[in-house]
């Protein structure tokens, strides 16, 4: 059921994952507008302005008004934006509920007035908190640790609440995301760790035994195709983990030492941050047939790619790859 809907709404469009999704859905024929505050990089589409596929606006999801202007005529919408994980929520606890989880009711009934057909939530694999089991799936019971994936879960509720006949909802649970983007974010497991191990030859892992889920974000841009192609019986009120590998922080360094010479140091050290995350995700695979095709290897390959060949000025201290110091840097509120 490919290219069932026209027009989709990608919100935080111009961070990470939309990055590379937005230039993907246009590529599939999709129309697609971006509302975004575009606050790491106001030229993230420049080689799309021409394309007439896309609309841009620069607006925030807490302005009603801007909302509604980019929710008309769209069928579809694919609601990325947030403050994304546990320390730039933490940055400014008040900022990350009013964007997270104040903002999240009124645009979802926007939506349904709006006309849109189906609703696909980007929601956190850390919701589920700290669990014993060895396959953390969907039924399980949701134990959020933070504020950050406290008000995730919220959202994930809230969402559940207003779907109806007509409006189809779906909530997805990622893993941590990997690899090159063209937003690129450098404050994540492997590619912090790549960024180090490129620049300054040597890695530093805090403790090491806490697992982390991760999905290439090539599998992740493919993850939200395929809630777009599924049909209303596949996806309607569902929610699916997605992920592919979860490795030890400490195997990660390991990986990305494979990747990036054997002369790469590791240093570990202690850390009072012990969350660890791992998930199952054999139901999106039954259900929606979808199967990551890259690995964590992978993702280091392409980022050694993207420092070899220059794409990425300055990483471990140019503050657009590091979402808290942009946050910091602009004074956002």
């Amino acid at each position: 059921m490919k290219n069932q809907f026209k027009e989709i709404l990608v919100t935080g469009g111009a961070g990470y994952v939309g990055s590379l999704l937005v230039p993907t859905l246009l590529e599939q024929g999709y129309k697609v507008r971006v509302l975004d505050l575009y606050i790491y990089d106001k030229e993230i589409f420049k080689d799309y302005h021409t394309h007439p596929g896309l609309t841009e606006i620069q607006g925030d999801i807490r302005n009603a008004a801007v909302v509604r202007q980019a929710m008309t005529g769209c069928d579809a919408v694919i609601h990325l934006a947030c403050i994304s994980n546990d320390p730039s929520f933490d940055l400014d606890p008040t900022l990350g509920k009013s964007i997270n989880y104040d903002a999240f009711r009124p645009m979802v009934k926007i939506a349904k007035e709006a006309g849109v057909k189906r609703f696909i939530y980007a929601s956190s694999s850390s919701v589920y908190g700290i669990k014993e089991e060895q396959n953390v799936t969907e039924e399980l019971s949701l134990n959020p640790l933070t504020d950050y994936s406290k008000y995730k879960a919220e959202c994930e509720k809230i969402l559940a609440e207003e779907a109806v006949e007509g409006f189809e909802t779906v909530t997805i649970r990622p893993a941590t995301v990997c690899g090159y983007a063209p937003r690129l974010r450098l404050d994540l497991t492997v590619n912090i760790l790549s960024a180090h191990a490129h620049q300054n030859k040597k890695m530093k892992v805090f403790g090491g035994n806490q697992l982390r889920p991760n999905i290439h974000i090539k599998d992740m841009v493919n993850v939200y195709l395929s809630c777009l192609e599924a049909s209303r019986e596949q996806i309607d009120r569902k929610i699916f983990n997605a992920g592919y590998q979860n490795h030890s922080v400490a195997n990660i360094a390991n990986i990305v030492k494979g990747v990036f010479g054997e002369d790469i140091a590791i240093e570990v050290v202690p850390t009072d941050d012990n969350r660890s995350y791992h998930i199952s995700s054999d139901k999106i695979k039954k259900e929606l047939g979808f199967e990551p095709k890259h690995t964590i290897e992978d993702a280091a390959r392409d980022l050694k790619k993207a420092f070899e060949a220059g794409w990425v000025s300055n990483p471990l201290i140019n503050e657009k790859y590091h979402n808290i110091k942009q946050m910091q840097k602009i004074g956002l509120n």
